[in-house]
């Protein structure tokens, strides 16, 4: 692919493989585009309109040399959609690359694809490199499943004979043999993407780049996508993935590069990186806030919601050690009798999974009936029972079978860090779980056969 008007100096490409390992090096990579303003002009009626145009004209004809200025003065900025962006990718890596919309990641995604040229900077790649950045990446809607696998085959340098022994693995993934013949602009855009990807992931490709299409698919397609990408990195090809699944970053990738407005944040262990971008945005509303979107709250004519509290030690936190208890406050006010009524909360992960739901009268023998009046409910997460990493704690009301209250709950950023003494002796190896209570073992000699039946 030609890059229209690229200085070699800025960008430079090469199949050649060379004696290190290092497969993408980028050095001070920027992009910046030019966003023009224009000022906003106010409303005019028809009347004003008719008025103002025959001024125009009056004046035109009076003074024909007039030059006629636009009333919208506009104005330009430059935006950088990237800047200063470094980074070395070693053969065989599988990395992760994250950040908020608009952090530069698909920008950053297609000058590596060779579809946008920098504005500065350099990048050298060594290998051939697919890409799937968006549905239709790479295909030719009028030409027909078949035609486009083979398209891309070639476009990828591959020979006839090498596309067709990769042809039926290749439509065997994919799933679309009923449709093989048809036109491409006919396929939905699941049929689109499990093509695309199944062509990209199998046509040996050194590199690999996956943005966020593959949310298109269907959840089993999306698990087989995963599984192929860790196989292509297994066998020591290179995958780029960008993606806000942080469950898919962690199950896949190596590595992580976290963008944020366009620069290098963070690079380093996935779970560290993930767990920092996660920390830093899932916990931005602190308690203060919890307050205000408490206050903020719609009137309810029973129940009311007033305070809620994470406590460790007595002191009120949003962030926890996992080696010890964590308190759980909730003050409410009750207007009126009734029966049924409770608080509960949820603990959720980073991908609002359930983990643990509790209600205060999880011990009760019978559904109780509350009186009016102001109360305070609490509630001790034991010691060594959260693993460290970000969740959600969501506080509700409830009437049993009739509403809660608010419906959708009042979240609570929670970040637990690690204290306790689990996982010592192998400090590298991360944790994979949730949830991390002490389960005790016991190990000793057997002398005779093992486990005798019962």
């Amino acid at each position: 692919m030609i890059l229209k008007g690229l200085t070699f100096n800025l960008l430079r490409f090469t199949d050649k493989r060379s004696m290190s390992d290092t497969v993408i090096k980028v050095e001070n990579l920027s992009k910046s585009y030019l966003i023009s303003h224009q000022s906003q002009e106010r409303y005019t009626a028809l009347r004003d309109v008719i008025t103002n145009s025959a001024k125009s004209l009056a004046k035109r004809l009076t003074s024909p040399f007039t030059s006629n200025v636009s009333p919208l003065a506009a104005t330009q900025e430059e935006f950088f959609a990237l800047k200063d962006v470094s980074f070395e990718i070693k053969r065989g890596e599988r990395v992760g690359i994250i950040g908020r919309n608009g952090a530069g990641k698909s920008t950053l995604l297609k000058i590596l694809s060779r579809i946008t040229e920098p504005t500065s900077g350099r990048v050298e790649i060594t290998g051939r490199v697919a890409s799937l950045l968006e549905v239709g990446t790479g295909f030719h809607p009028e030409l027909t499943g078949r035609e486009n696998i083979f398209l891309n085959g070639a476009i990828l340098g591959m020979s006839r004979v090498d596309i067709k022994r990769k042809f039926d693995e290749i439509v065997a993934f994919a799933e679309v043999e009923k449709f093989l013949d048809t036109p491409v602009k006919r396929y939905s855009s699941g049929m689109y993407v499990r093509l695309a990807f199944a062509v990209a992931a199998h046509l040996e490709p050194e590199i690999l780049i996956v943005d966020e299409v593959l949310a298109v698919g269907d959840a089993q397609f999306q698990k087989k996508c995963l599984g192929k990408m860790a196989e292509v990195g297994e066998e020591g090809r290179t995958v780029l993935f960008v993606s806000h699944n942080m469950q898919a970053i962690r199950n896949l990738c190596d590595g992580v590069i976290w963008l944020n407005d366009g620069q290098v944040c963070q690079i380093g262990p996935t779970l560290e990186v993930s767990e920092n971008y996660l920390c830093q945005y899932l916990h931005a509303r602190s308690l203060e806030e919890v307050q205000l979107a408490i206050d903020a709250l719609p009137h309810d004519p029973i129940f009311r919601l007033e305070e809620v509290a994470i406590r460790q030690k007595g002191s009120l936190c949003t962030t926890v050690l996992n080696g010890h208890p964590v308190d759980v406050e909730i003050v409410y006010s009750v207007s009126q009798r009734t029966s049924g009524l409770r608080v509960y909360f949820d603990i959720c992960d980073e991908e609002r999974n359930l983990l643990i739901r509790t209600f205060n009268d999880d011990d009760a023998d019978s559904m109780s009936t509350i009186e009016p009046g102001r109360y305070l409910s609490k509630a001790t997460i034991p010691a060594d029972l959260l693993a460290p990493r970000s969740y959600e704690l969501r506080v509700y009301g409830t009437i049993y079978n009739v509403r809660s209250i608010p419906a959708g709950g009042i979240g609570i950023p929670l970040l637990v860090e690690k204290s306790n003494d689990i996982n010592r002796a192998y400090p590298q190896d991360p944790i994979r779980s949730k949830l991390l209570p002490r389960i005790p073992w016991q190990t000793v000699p057997v002398k005779e056969e093992g486990i005798k039946a019962c």
